[in-house]
């Protein structure tokens, strides 16, 4: 399934695997924002904040299951797994690209 997505998504993927310790830089934009169960995170540091934090609460996977992609959104069905409540569940990321970066993105179920 990776080899349909862009680099940076793919990467930020491989980021909440724990397949990387590091390069959210390299995925979202200086201007980015991820919203995530209510709460919006502004900047590339604020960022790298709340995915630390998700990834200190809960050991999970994040495995994508359907892509589908419109001029520069991309949706991302994803089954997440761990040890949080009510694991799994399918969550729809929808990334919107800037160029090759991540400028935003919104997680929902």
């Amino acid at each position: 399934m990776s080899n349909k997505l862009p680099t940076a998504v793919a990467r930020y993927l491989d980021i909440c695997n724990g397949k990387h310790a590091s390069g959210l830089d390299q995925c979202f934009t200086e201007s980015a924002t991820v919203r995530d169960e209510g709460q919006t995170h502004r900047g590339p540091e604020a960022i790298d904040a709340w995915l630390r934090e998700a990834q200190r609460k809960f050991a999970y996977t994040v495995e994508p299951i359907d892509v589908t992609q419109r001029d520069s959104t991309l949706m991302v069905l994803a089954r997440v797994s761990g040890d949080f409540p009510g694991s799994p569940v399918e969550l729809t990321h929808v990334f919107r690209m800037r160029g090759d970066r991540i400028d935003a993105l919104e997680i929902g179920g």
